[in-house]
């Protein structure tokens, strides 16, 4: 009778809540420290934003996630399976684009595609043409990619992404060169993806548009990660805006200033324009209304003004450049 073989891979993908677990992962070129002992998780089943400048690390890391280059240092693995050792196993699983996406420009976008699908599991080659209908290529998919636009390649790397039916999609910087239109269609098909419940983790510096894509972030500057972790928590820890349109704005400020709240405060052309401490309440906003009105300032507008990841990205560097 033969003994039941349990692989402990497949024991620790079941067990993982994490699509990318990194744990003091390091990578230097010479003395560059491309990516610092980063300590990343991503959570299945979601769009997560890993974000900073250009030149911040980011299409490093996702390099070495996909073995394309080596780690110096630190363990990683992807929905479960330590990478390197279990990596063919892990990287079946996935889709990635790292850089642009690369097509033989003299063949039609099926043709690459089914070059592509040739090389893995005969169900692939079924997978072409829903595949172009979900990325809004099938129209155009018997055109040679030499005439496609950079967004057109975009949508087709995705396509090619999807014909392993992929658990994780990693994709570097996949809004480049797409149009205010293109970009709502990429965010509604990531949105899609994940509803399926696929994970897509997109690198990015546009911080406005992965604000409307995901559901969490991890902020990257200079090969380290500063901050991670679900975008309504990171921006409940951001200071608070709020403009006050009054009658007398200067007699405003000096009241202001005379109390405890501790608000940093400016004069504008019609008004206020006040930075309150993170954690805030409401009730301290119907308090600078009272000391407004109760000295015979008449208030004709009080707005607080919603942190945007942008503005809470720019708050933290700012602290962190005042730290150094």
């Amino acid at each position: 009778m033969s003994a039941l073989v349990v692989d402990d891979a497949d024991d620790s993908a079941v067990a993982s809540r994490w699509a990318v677990e990194t744990h003091g992962l390091t990578k230097r070129f010479g003395d560059n420290v491309a990516v610092g002992g980063v300590e990343l998780l991503v959570p299945r089943g979601c769009a997560f934003g890993y974000l900073g400048p250009n030149g911040a690390g980011k299409t490093t890391l996702i390099r070495v996630l996909l073995g394309l280059t080596h780690a110096d240092a630190g363990t990683m693995s992807l929905l479960g399976y330590a990478v390197p050792k279990h990596r063919d196993v892990a990287l079946a699983r996935v889709g990635a684009i790292v850089d642009e996406p690369r097509f033989h420009g003299h063949l039609t976008g099926r043709q690459n595609l089914q070059i592509l699908a040739a090389a893995r599991e005969p169900a692939a080659r079924e997978r072409i043409g829903p595949a172009l209908e979900r990325v809004g290529m099938a129209h155009r998919a018997d055109d040679r990619v030499a005439k496609y636009s950079m967004g057109m390649r975009q949508r087709l790397g995705v396509a090619a992404c999807l014909l392993g039916d992929p658990q994780l999609l990693i994709l570097d910087e996949p809004m480049n060169g797409l149009d205010p239109a293109g970009m709502h269609e990429m965010r509604d098909m990531i949105l899609s993806l994940v509803a399926e419940g696929r994970t897509v983790v997109l690198s990015s510096h546009l911080l406005d548009e992965v604000e409307r894509t995901c559901d969490a972030v991890a902020i990257v500057d200079q090969g380290r990660i500063i901050r991670q972790g679900p975008i309504l928590e990171l921006l409940a820890g951001a200071s608070l805006d709020l403009q006050v349109e009054c009658s007398q704005p200067d007699q405003a400020r000096a009241l202001i200033e005379r109390t405890n709240i501790g608000a940093q405060v400016e004069v504008g052309p019609t008004g206020l324009d006040l930075t309150l401490p993170a954690g805030t309440a409401r009730e301290v906003i119907a308090e600078i209304n009272r000391v407004l009105v109760e000295s015979g300032i008449r208030v004709y507008r009080l707005q607080p003004i919603q942190a945007s990841l942008e503005s809470w990205f720019l708050q933290v560097t700012s602290r962190l450049g005042d730290t150094q």
